[in-house]
């Protein structure tokens, strides 16, 4: 799809989107028929592999002002040939200075455009996008110089008027329906986050919220997803994916009930910072075991079988509070130990890095790691893996060896990982000679053949396949010698689905 300029830089009207008309035919994404992940509506299967990024940021910024389109072009092709599915992005980044409003309703064409690129660009190479339409923390924290802030000849006199002020919720609407109205028909939306962190107040304190005004916003989701479903249906003849996101693993009381259990979302999403061991890491083991329980208590939490994915994680205070960017073989292997315990848990893809490095963009190792998961899901037919967390029922030998999985009685995943003495002084991976004779145990296996393979995480490399048979008890693993850690798929011996 060739991008033509739309408008003049710095004009301040927004022209037609340049292929408005025929929708165009990237695929829509759905839940698949196992519920706990996605498919694409031509019936391949779709797992979040990706990360956060923003057009201010290093690798999308070209296409601001069309100062360097072909660079993000080739960045996307890269992408994609990496195993990349998805990018969340807000639609704008106020922390920068980039907003998608000048004023209330008035878009901002350089903006706009910037956007228009993106959407034809991510249909062009098979992308999809998580959008956002709010950069809440920075509109909060910023929120004297934010256009929807009464002082400026906004509507809203504090931050929380955009969700429980009239004039507030209209405008927030006013710029759902330019979105959607906009950007709506692409196959290249998987999903709209309805609201970044709903009921953080991001440090401000005179904008916390107690139960009262959270079981409120249960409410306020219902108005806003209808509103949204209903633009798309009318327009469309169906509805993208919804989520909300909540900063934090573990939302509360209302919270807890809006994030995972709402009943007009598709899928849930949280912000897995857990002090310490995410936000600011010294050992990649432990924050894997980090992210393995919270997204174990994410499935538990869940009542209807819906995907889950933590859609920002990284080491945030380490960055952000400290000044520091991690070494950069410490990062991979965080990154990389993460987004197995991630996936292996049950998670719906290997879950979205918020970068937190300057340059602020995913190393080529992390981008490498990607690939390797991407390779190893075309072992498993996700669409129809009705998948539940079984890290607990699993027996491993040698006891050094930690696993996390899950599993449906016909397929599962699973993650091995060598715990003990696996971290150097400094945290990091260290030699190890290979182990010999380790074994796993899987219970609730149906009988009946299975193929296995095992697939060494660091470079991609499989290290054995096999034909198991169960026929009562446990179906037992024999790993093939390993040194740090193996992925592993279990299916049944006929073939299955292709890669996502």
């Amino acid at each position: 799809m060739d991008i033509h300029p739309s408008v003049a830089e710095g004009a301040g009207v927004v022209e037609a989107r340049p292929d408005a008309g025929p929708t165009p035919s990237t695929s829509w994404v759905r839940l698949g028929p196992g519920r706990r992940y996605f498919e694409t509506e031509d019936g391949r299967p779709f797992l979040v592999i990706g990360q956060n990024d923003a057009l201010t940021w290093p690798d999308l910024e070209g296409l601001l002002g069309r100062r360097d389109p072909g660079a993000v072009d080739r960045h996307l092709a890269w992408l994609r040939k990496s195993g990349v599915t998805t990018l969340r992005v807000m639609l704008e980044y106020v922390g920068d200075g980039l907003y998608l409003e000048s004023q209330p309703g008035e878009f901002d064409p350089v903006v706009v455009r910037a956007i228009d690129d993106l959407v034809a660009l991510c249909e062009r190479h098979g992308l999809r996008l998580l959008l956002t339409p709010f950069d809440t923390f920075f509109t909060w924290v910023l929120w004297d110089s934010h256009p929807y802030n009464a002082g400026r000849g906004g509507p809203c006199r504090r931050q929380l008027d955009l969700l429980t002020d009239p004039d507030g919720m209209a405008a927030v609407k006013r710029r759902f329906a330019f979105v959607v109205e906009r950007w709506g028909g692409s196959g290249a939306i998987f999903a709209w986050d309805l609201w970044n962190e709903l009921g953080h107040d991001h440090g401000v304190a005179s904008e916390a919220i107690g139960p009262d005004l959270a079981a409120t916003l249960i409410g306020v989701v219902s108005e806003l997803s209808h509103f949204v479903r209903g633009i798309e249906r009318s327009r469309f003849g169906r509805a993208h994916l919804q989520t909300v996101s909540h900063f934090g693993a573990q939302p509360e009381g209302p919270l807890a009930d809006l994030i995972f259990r709402h009943p007009d979302l598709d899928f849930a999403t949280t912000h897995v910072y857990e002090p310490g061991q995410i936000d600011s890491p010294t050992d990649t083991v432990g924050a894997a075991e980090a992210m393995a329980r919270w997204v174990r208590h994410a499935l538990a939490e869940i009542r209807d079988g819906r995907p889950f994915t933590d859609s920002e994680t990284g080491p945030i205070h380490t960055f952000k509070d400290l000044g520091i960017t991690l070494p950069e073989t410490f990062d991979l292997n965080y990154f990389r130990h993460m987004s197995w315990a991630h996936l292996a848990s049950g998670g719906a893809g290997g879950g979205m890095r918020w970068p937190n490095r300057h340059p602020h963009s995913l190393t080529p190792g992390m981008r490498h790691a990607q690939g390797v998961m991407a390779e190893f899901a075309g072992r498993i037919d996700w669409p129809a893996f009705a998948s539940r967390n079984v890290t607990a029922e699993l027996k491993a030998r040698p006891e050094e060896v930690a696993v996390h999985g899950c599993s449906d009685g016909r397929q599962a995943v699973i993650w091995a990982i060598r715990s003990e003495g696996s971290a150097g002084p400094d945290g990091d991976l260290c030699f190890r000679p290979l182990l010999e004779g380790a074994s796993v145990e899987l219970p609730g296996m149906e009988p009946g053949a299975y193929r296995v393979d095992h697939v060494e995480t660091a470079n991609g490399h499989g290290l054995a396949a096999a034909v198991v048979e169960c026929r009562s008890g446990p179906l037992t693993l024999d790993l093939p010698p390993f040194r740090h850690d193996v992925a592993i798929a279990v299916r049944p011996a006929a073939p299955g689905r292709g890669r996502p």
